[in-house]
């Protein structure tokens, strides 16, 4: 039998060697679903991965549901096996730049859409073309969050700084045995139960086993609340930052 709970837990593990303060950032964004849409939210976990949004929001809200998408076989194979006995959680295969990935879904709006450190992969336009198709699918009233990668490029020494730090604490904790993004998807490809949908991944999005975690473009938080703005979200702002990353917070 495959342990996809132990899957779970890698997957955690190697996210919090970068983001140390991911709970936290989970924390955030339930709070502000609980606070403007309730405890018995309808949610789109948008480029939902192993499903880590669903468990978390499962657990806060047992009268929740939620729909994760996704595009990565070998990431959503850990989700269906962890989530395989749970009703309220359903995952789509889609690719968030087809123009009609949003038709694949069991619902035609959602009172809230979450993401987590995935939309960064994204070019500007295509994360403009996603926000404005998002400000569909979140009812009037609704809520977006997305926490995610927001470099502020106006504070170059604070940059540096952090980087330095966080270099130093990830040397020790790799030291410890910790995965980074490389050597967690090495052994995801190694698994005789994930090796070939890791190839069919590599395939559609690209092989990160040659490499460290890239940020990609990463925009400004500013950028995300103009966009969002422009999108049709009535209110956009910020909900929680540290020093490189951002939750924006978006009202429809």
């Amino acid at each position: 039998m495959v342990d996809w709970q132990g899957w779970q837990r890698s997957w955690d593990r190697q996210q919090e060697w970068y983001l140390p303060d991911r709970e936290e950032r989970f924390r955030v964004m339930l709070d502000a679903v609980e606070a403007l849409v309730g405890d018995k939210p309808r949610v789109l976990d948008l480029a939902c991965g192993t499903g880590s949004i669903s468990g978390r929001l499962l657990r806060r809200f047992p009268g929740a549901v939620s729909t994760g998408v996704d595009l990565d076989p070998a990431l959503l194979a850990i989700a269906r096996g962890t989530f395989v006995d749970e009703q309220r959680v359903s995952f789509v295969t889609a690719d968030l730049t087809d123009p009609a990935w949003a038709e694949r879904l069991p619902y035609d709006s959602y009172d809230a859409v979450l993401t987590a450190t995935a939309l960064h992969w994204l070019t500007a336009d295509a994360l403009g073309t996603l926000y404005g198709r998002l400000a569909t699918l979140v009812r009037p009233g609704g809520v977006f969050l997305n926490a995610d990668h927001m470099p502020d490029a106006s504070t170059p020494r604070i940059t540096e700084a952090e980087r330095a730090f966080t270099r130093a604490r990830q040397a020790r904790e790799r030291g410890e045995g910790v995965q980074d993004w490389a050597q967690w998807w090495q052994a995801v490809a190694a698994a005789p139960e994930l090796a070939e949908l890791a190839a069919e991944r590599f395939r559609l999005i690209g092989d990160p086993t040659t490499g460290d975690h890239s940020e990609g473009q990463a925009p400004s938080a500013g950028w995300h609340l103009e966009t969002l703005r422009s999108a049709g979200f009535a209110e956009a702002r910020l909900a929680w930052t540290s020093l490189t990353d951002s939750v924006v917070l978006a009202l429809r």
